[in-house]
């Protein structure tokens, strides 16, 4: 499953910030986007790894403002991942 494996996740995640650019999706909408996903994810999905449950714990600590700058920070990840 793609949740339990953190590269094939990110890199699946990298993979879509890619396309949704190449749609001419705006930053602005890719993070409202993520901020989306995100709060399903930590509402409907368990963590499948260490990685996802650090996710997960500062998720669901954060204020409106500080989820919206983690899901900048996983952007910002999964596209550097991408590159390298």
């Amino acid at each position: 499953m793609l949740l339990e494996n953190w590269e094939k996740w990110t890199s699946f995640l990298g993979q879509q910030v890619q396309e949704a650019k190449e749609h001419g999706m705006s930053k602005k909408v890719i993070e409202k986007t993520a901020v989306q996903i995100g709060d399903y994810l930590a509402k409907n999905v368990d963590p499948k790894n260490e990685q996802e449950r650090v996710l997960s714990d500062l998720w669901g600590v954060a204020d409106s403002e500080e989820k919206h700058a983690l899901a900048n920070c996983i952007i910002k990840l999964v596209q550097n991942n991408r590159v390298q």
